[in-house]
């Protein structure tokens, strides 16, 4: 009987409970909305998306593969004086027919993962635009003399800036290389004592040079990007950036 009642009893505060949930009234305004219960769409990700594509499709492989090394390396590439006309003269004694066949070729492009900083007042985003490639010399005579890996940061700086309708749009400001981030290093020599102060000559002019180079053609490439991002995307950023809002980059 106990039992029984027991279970009447607990029905009822069931009951109780069941009635006041309905009496309480509810904010419509409370509810989220489909939209608003999806997650918001990551800016920086797509952001760096953007421009990865757009430096992979504007061929900045095929320009790096390009690039001008032999003529950094002649008089006047550099402070040093340049390699031909300086070193190669003393070499060919050593490596017949060194001066005037030199050869250098750029393998192995590569374009790393960008990264992506905002300033501390939050209103700038530096962009690291890491690269890569392989140096090759080499002669018509003697095949490879070495080989070098290069790397380097080129940091651009966006900025948000209202044009004179009022407008908020995505520039470059600053575009560089990151001080101290060009590591060149040495995959493979003929023979030490031959090659040696070749080594040294090449990766003391192309630390002269390399950098200006690469700035020269990289910079351009991401303004024409900006110009060509999703006009919602750039203005999203420039919103953010304008007003000092964080991005919430990913670490």
């Amino acid at each position: 009987m106990i039992q029984i009642w027991g279970l009447v009893l607990l029905c009822g505060l069931l009951t109780q409970s069941s009635a006041r949930l309905e009496a309480i009234p509810v904010d419509p305004a409370s509810v989220l909305s489909p939209a608003q219960s999806l997650t918001p769409p990551d800016i920086s990700s797509s952001l760096l998306g953007g421009l990865t594509k757009g430096l992979l499709d504007l061929n900045l492989l095929g320009i790096l593969h390009d690039l001008p090394i032999l003529d950094m390396l002649k008089p006047g590439g550099g402070s040093s004086g340049g390699l031909i006309g300086g070193l190669l003269p003393k070499l060919t004694s050593i490596i017949p027919g060194l001066q005037n066949i030199l050869l250098i070729n750029v393998t192995n492009p590569v374009l790393l993962e960008l990264g992506l900083e905002q300033s501390p007042d939050g209103h700038r985003l530096f962009v690291t635009i890491p690269l890569g490639m392989v140096l090759e010399l080499k002669t018509l005579l003697t095949g490879d003399l070495l080989k070098l890996d290069a790397k380097l940061n080129i940091i651009v700086e966006l900025i948000a800036v209202r044009d004179k309708d009022g407008k908020i749009h995505l520039q470059i400001g600053d575009c560089k290389q990151d001080p101290g981030s060009l590591k060149i290093t040495l995959l493979e020599r003929v023979a030490p004592i031959l090659v040696q102060e070749l080594v040294e000559t090449v990766t003391k002019t192309l630390f002269e040079t390399l950098p200006r180079v690469l700035q020269k053609e990289v910079c351009p490439l991401v303004n024409e990007i900006l110009n060509g991002l999703d006009i919602t995307l750039v203005h999203d950023v420039a919103e953010l950036l304008i007003h000092g809002y964080s991005l919430h980059l990913k670490l």
